[in-house]
Protein backbone atom coordinates (compact mmCIF):
# COMPACT_ATOMS: atom_id res chain seq x y z
CA UNK A 1 0.00 0.00 0.00
CA UNK A 2 0.82 3.51 -0.61
CA UNK A 3 0.58 6.81 1.39
CA UNK A 4 0.56 9.69 -0.18
CA UNK A 5 0.82 12.75 2.24
CA UNK A 6 -0.12 16.74 2.12
CA UNK A 7 1.59 18.19 5.37
CA UNK A 8 0.69 21.55 6.96
CA UNK A 9 1.63 23.31 9.49
CA UNK A 10 -1.38 22.96 10.69
CA UNK A 11 -2.67 19.12 9.42
CA UNK A 12 -1.72 16.72 7.78
CA UNK A 13 -3.89 14.83 5.02
CA UNK A 14 -3.30 10.89 4.28
CA UNK A 15 -4.53 9.25 1.78
CA UNK A 16 -4.02 5.63 1.49
CA UNK A 17 -3.66 3.68 -2.01
CA UNK A 18 -4.24 0.11 -2.46
CA UNK A 19 -1.90 -1.87 -4.71
CA UNK A 20 -4.29 -0.88 -8.09
CA UNK A 21 -3.76 2.93 -7.23
CA UNK A 22 -7.50 3.37 -6.16
CA UNK A 23 -8.04 5.34 -3.25
CA UNK A 24 -8.70 2.39 0.33
CA UNK A 25 -9.09 5.25 2.71
CA UNK A 26 -7.96 8.91 3.83
CA UNK A 27 -7.80 10.49 7.39
CA UNK A 28 -6.34 13.07 9.33
CA UNK A 29 -3.43 14.27 11.70
CA UNK A 30 -1.70 17.03 13.66
CA UNK A 31 0.39 18.94 11.42
CA UNK A 32 4.30 17.58 11.40
CA UNK A 33 5.96 21.01 10.26
CA UNK A 34 10.11 19.99 12.30
CA UNK A 35 9.96 23.83 12.90
CA UNK A 36 7.00 24.04 15.14
CA UNK A 37 6.64 20.64 17.12
CA UNK A 38 9.58 18.34 17.97
CA UNK A 39 9.72 15.39 15.03
CA UNK A 40 10.71 12.92 17.95
CA UNK A 41 6.61 13.35 18.41
CA UNK A 42 5.58 12.03 14.77
CA UNK A 43 6.02 8.55 15.72
CA UNK A 44 3.30 8.66 18.76
CA UNK A 45 1.07 11.26 17.02
CA UNK A 46 0.64 8.22 14.01
CA UNK A 47 0.25 5.44 16.86
CA UNK A 48 -2.77 7.66 18.53
CA UNK A 49 -4.77 7.34 14.29
CA UNK A 50 -6.22 4.39 14.34
CA UNK A 51 -6.56 4.12 10.80
CA UNK A 52 -2.57 4.54 10.27
CA UNK A 53 -1.72 2.54 13.18
CA UNK A 54 -3.20 -0.82 12.05
CA UNK A 55 -1.04 -0.11 8.88
CA UNK A 56 1.80 -0.01 10.25
CA UNK A 57 2.97 -3.16 8.64
CA UNK A 58 2.10 -2.76 5.55
CA UNK A 59 2.68 0.67 3.95
CA UNK A 60 5.68 0.23 1.67
CA UNK A 61 5.93 4.02 0.12
CA UNK A 62 5.03 7.21 1.75
CA UNK A 63 5.54 10.25 -0.42
CA UNK A 64 5.25 12.63 1.98
CA UNK A 65 5.29 16.62 1.75
CA UNK A 66 5.63 18.63 4.58
CA UNK A 67 5.49 22.23 5.51
CA UNK A 68 8.99 23.14 7.19
CA UNK A 69 10.98 20.33 5.09
CA UNK A 70 13.05 22.57 2.66
CA UNK A 71 16.14 22.40 4.32
CA UNK A 72 17.73 18.82 3.88
CA UNK A 73 18.24 18.71 7.94
CA UNK A 74 14.42 19.07 8.31
CA UNK A 75 13.20 16.67 5.63
CA UNK A 76 15.88 14.03 7.06
CA UNK A 77 14.18 14.36 10.36
CA UNK A 78 11.27 13.98 9.35
CA UNK A 79 12.09 10.87 7.32
CA UNK A 80 13.72 9.40 10.16
CA UNK A 81 10.52 9.44 12.21
CA UNK A 82 7.66 8.76 9.61
CA UNK A 83 10.39 5.55 9.04
CA UNK A 84 10.13 4.35 12.87
CA UNK A 85 6.30 5.14 12.37
CA UNK A 86 6.56 2.60 9.31
CA UNK A 87 9.53 0.28 9.36
CA UNK A 88 8.97 -1.50 6.13
CA UNK A 89 7.60 1.67 3.89
CA UNK A 90 10.49 3.70 1.48
CA UNK A 91 9.62 7.06 2.59
CA UNK A 92 10.22 10.03 0.77
CA UNK A 93 9.93 13.77 2.20
CA UNK A 94 9.81 16.86 -0.14
CA UNK A 95 8.55 19.97 0.80
CA UNK A 96 5.08 21.15 0.91
CA UNK A 97 5.62 23.81 -1.94
CA UNK A 98 6.77 20.60 -4.30
CA UNK A 99 2.39 18.92 -3.69
CA UNK A 100 1.54 22.15 -4.47
CA UNK A 101 3.43 22.64 -8.29
CA UNK A 102 2.64 19.02 -8.76
CA UNK A 103 -1.67 19.79 -7.35
CA UNK A 104 -1.92 23.15 -9.03
CA UNK A 105 0.08 21.65 -12.58
CA UNK A 106 -2.51 22.02 -15.66
CA UNK A 107 0.14 21.10 -18.39
CA UNK A 108 2.07 24.92 -18.67
CA UNK A 109 4.60 26.21 -16.47
CA UNK A 110 2.96 28.82 -14.35
CA UNK A 111 3.58 30.67 -10.88
CA UNK A 112 2.31 28.18 -7.88
CA UNK A 113 1.80 29.71 -4.64
CA UNK A 114 0.69 28.32 -1.04
CA UNK A 115 -1.98 30.72 1.17
CA UNK A 116 -2.62 28.74 3.79
CA UNK A 117 -2.17 28.68 7.68
CA UNK A 118 1.65 30.02 6.06
CA UNK A 119 2.68 31.61 2.37
CA UNK A 120 5.15 30.70 -0.39
CA UNK A 121 5.68 30.40 -3.80
CA UNK A 122 7.66 28.63 -7.04
CA UNK A 123 8.03 29.07 -10.42
CA UNK A 124 7.01 25.14 -11.86
CA UNK A 125 7.66 24.14 -15.84
CA UNK A 126 6.37 20.61 -15.35
CA UNK A 127 9.53 19.21 -14.54
CA UNK A 128 11.53 21.97 -11.94
CA UNK A 129 10.44 23.47 -9.12
CA UNK A 130 12.30 26.70 -8.78
CA UNK A 131 12.44 28.49 -5.42
CA UNK A 132 13.56 31.91 -6.40
CA UNK A 133 12.40 33.27 -2.64
CA UNK A 134 12.83 32.43 0.97
CA UNK A 135 10.34 31.04 3.26
CA UNK A 136 10.55 33.26 6.42
CA UNK A 137 8.47 32.10 7.80
CA UNK A 138 5.39 33.63 10.37
CA UNK A 139 7.34 35.51 12.57
CA UNK A 140 8.95 38.53 9.30
CA UNK A 141 7.11 36.87 6.69
CA UNK A 142 4.21 34.24 5.77
CA UNK A 143 3.22 37.62 3.39
CA UNK A 144 -1.27 36.95 2.74
CA UNK A 145 -1.49 33.52 5.24
CA UNK A 146 -3.79 32.93 7.99
CA UNK A 147 -1.60 33.96 10.46
CA UNK A 148 -0.93 37.35 8.85
CA UNK A 149 -4.37 37.79 9.17
CA UNK A 150 -4.87 37.04 12.42
CA UNK A 151 -1.80 38.87 13.08
CA UNK A 152 -3.15 42.08 11.58
CA UNK A 153 -6.71 41.12 13.31
CA UNK A 154 -5.13 40.82 16.78
CA UNK A 155 -2.94 44.09 16.45
CA UNK A 156 -5.73 46.20 15.56
CA UNK A 157 -7.92 44.97 18.20
CA UNK A 158 -5.49 45.92 20.90
CA UNK A 159 -4.49 49.01 19.58
CA UNK A 160 -8.10 49.93 19.24
CA UNK A 161 -7.84 50.35 15.80
CA UNK A 162 -11.16 48.15 14.63
CA UNK A 163 -14.48 50.11 13.87
CA UNK A 164 -16.68 49.62 17.36
CA UNK A 165 -19.24 46.91 15.70
CA UNK A 166 -16.01 44.74 14.98
CA UNK A 167 -14.36 45.31 18.31
CA UNK A 168 -17.94 44.47 20.26
CA UNK A 169 -18.27 41.40 18.20
CA UNK A 170 -14.59 40.36 18.71
CA UNK A 171 -14.77 40.81 22.16
CA UNK A 172 -18.05 39.38 22.97
CA UNK A 173 -16.31 36.25 20.86
CA UNK A 174 -12.88 35.01 22.34
CA UNK A 175 -13.08 37.71 25.64
CA UNK A 176 -9.36 37.42 24.90
CA UNK A 177 -7.12 39.42 27.15
CA UNK A 178 -3.49 40.93 25.98
CA UNK A 179 -1.63 38.73 28.64
CA UNK A 180 -3.64 35.22 26.86
CA UNK A 181 -2.63 36.57 23.67
CA UNK A 182 1.16 37.35 25.02
CA UNK A 183 0.87 33.45 25.98
CA UNK A 184 -0.36 32.34 23.15
CA UNK A 185 2.01 33.88 20.80
CA UNK A 186 5.38 33.59 22.46
CA UNK A 187 4.96 30.43 24.59
CA UNK A 188 3.01 28.26 22.38
CA UNK A 189 4.96 26.06 19.69
CA UNK A 190 2.25 26.49 17.89
CA UNK A 191 1.43 30.08 17.59
CA UNK A 192 1.11 30.59 13.59
CA UNK A 193 -1.47 28.20 14.19
CA UNK A 194 -2.89 30.07 16.51
CA UNK A 195 -2.86 33.08 15.06
CA UNK A 196 -4.08 31.68 11.82
CA UNK A 197 -7.41 30.51 14.33
CA UNK A 198 -8.26 34.20 14.10
CA UNK A 199 -9.59 33.69 10.47
CA UNK A 200 -12.65 32.36 11.30
CA UNK A 201 -14.06 35.53 12.97
CA UNK A 202 -12.35 37.73 9.84
CA UNK A 203 -14.36 34.98 7.14
CA UNK A 204 -17.17 35.35 9.08
CA UNK A 205 -17.25 39.26 8.28
CA UNK A 206 -15.63 39.64 5.59
CA UNK A 207 -18.11 41.19 4.03
CA UNK A 208 -17.64 44.60 5.86
CA UNK A 209 -16.00 46.76 4.34
CA UNK A 210 -13.31 47.52 6.95
CA UNK A 211 -12.36 43.74 6.63
CA UNK A 212 -12.63 44.14 2.76
CA UNK A 213 -9.67 46.49 2.72
CA UNK A 214 -7.21 44.64 5.14
CA UNK A 215 -7.41 41.67 3.53
CA UNK A 216 -6.92 43.46 0.46
CA UNK A 217 -3.86 45.26 1.42
CA UNK A 218 -2.85 42.12 3.15
CA UNK A 219 -3.03 40.26 -0.34
CA UNK A 220 -1.11 42.97 -2.53
CA UNK A 221 1.31 42.86 -0.09
CA UNK A 222 1.58 39.13 -0.85
CA UNK A 223 1.88 39.36 -4.36
CA UNK A 224 4.41 42.04 -3.92
CA UNK A 225 6.39 40.15 -1.70
CA UNK A 226 6.36 36.87 -2.83
CA UNK A 227 5.11 37.04 -6.92
CA UNK A 228 6.62 39.88 -8.47
CA UNK A 229 9.82 38.92 -7.75
CA UNK A 230 9.51 36.42 -10.47
CA UNK A 231 10.92 37.57 -14.06
CA UNK A 232 7.85 35.52 -15.27
CA UNK A 233 5.11 37.26 -13.15
CA UNK A 234 3.48 39.01 -15.81
CA UNK A 235 3.67 36.51 -18.30
CA UNK A 236 2.80 33.05 -16.20
CA UNK A 237 -0.31 32.26 -14.69
CA UNK A 238 -0.66 31.97 -10.95
CA UNK A 239 -1.92 29.26 -9.60
CA UNK A 240 -2.72 29.16 -5.69
CA UNK A 241 -3.35 26.16 -2.98
CA UNK A 242 -4.85 26.71 0.27
CA UNK A 243 -7.55 27.41 2.33
CA UNK A 244 -7.12 31.46 2.69
CA UNK A 245 -6.59 31.50 -1.34
CA UNK A 246 -9.59 29.53 -1.28
CA UNK A 247 -12.15 31.57 1.26
CA UNK A 248 -10.70 35.27 0.00
CA UNK A 249 -10.83 34.44 -3.26
CA UNK A 250 -12.69 37.53 -4.79
CA UNK A 251 -10.40 39.81 -2.93
CA UNK A 252 -7.21 37.57 -4.25
CA UNK A 253 -8.19 38.07 -7.65
CA UNK A 254 -9.15 41.54 -7.33
CA UNK A 255 -5.26 42.63 -5.81
CA UNK A 256 -4.01 40.32 -8.41
CA UNK A 257 -5.72 42.63 -11.12
CA UNK A 258 -4.73 45.59 -9.66
CA UNK A 259 -0.89 44.72 -10.13
CA UNK A 260 -1.93 43.67 -13.29
CA UNK A 261 -1.48 40.02 -13.02
CA UNK A 262 -3.08 36.58 -14.13
CA UNK A 263 -4.72 34.64 -11.08
CA UNK A 264 -5.45 30.84 -12.64
CA UNK A 265 -6.80 27.86 -10.76
CA UNK A 266 -7.39 27.83 -6.88
CA UNK A 267 -7.45 24.70 -5.32
CA UNK A 268 -8.47 24.25 -1.71
CA UNK A 269 -7.40 21.22 -0.42
CA UNK A 270 -4.54 19.63 -2.98
CA UNK A 271 -4.53 16.19 -1.41
CA UNK A 272 -6.64 15.09 -4.66
CA UNK A 273 -5.20 16.98 -7.55
CA UNK A 274 -1.98 15.67 -5.65
CA UNK A 275 -3.21 12.11 -5.47
CA UNK A 276 -3.74 12.58 -9.12
CA UNK A 277 -0.49 14.19 -10.29
CA UNK A 278 1.11 10.76 -8.79
CA UNK A 279 -0.88 8.58 -10.73
CA UNK A 280 -0.56 10.57 -14.41
CA UNK A 281 3.34 11.21 -14.05
CA UNK A 282 4.92 9.44 -11.20
CA UNK A 283 3.60 5.94 -10.90
CA UNK A 284 3.78 5.70 -14.13
CA UNK A 285 7.18 6.56 -14.63
CA UNK A 286 8.27 4.45 -12.41
CA UNK A 287 6.81 1.22 -13.45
Amino acid sequence: MIAIVDGGSTKCDWVILDHSGKISQKTETLGFNPNIINADLIPQEIEKNQHLYFLKEHLKEIYFYGSGCGTPENAALVEVNLQKAFPHAKVIVKEDMTAAAYAAYNGKPAIVCILGTGSNSCFFDGETVRRDLPSLGFLIGDEGSGSALGKQLLRKFFMKKLPKDLHEDFMATYHLTIEDAIRNMYHNPRANAYLAEFNKFVVLKKSHPYFQNMIFDEMKNFFEYQVLPYEEAREAEINFIGSIAFVYEDILRSAAAELNLTVGKIVQRPIESLVEYHKKYIFNQEE
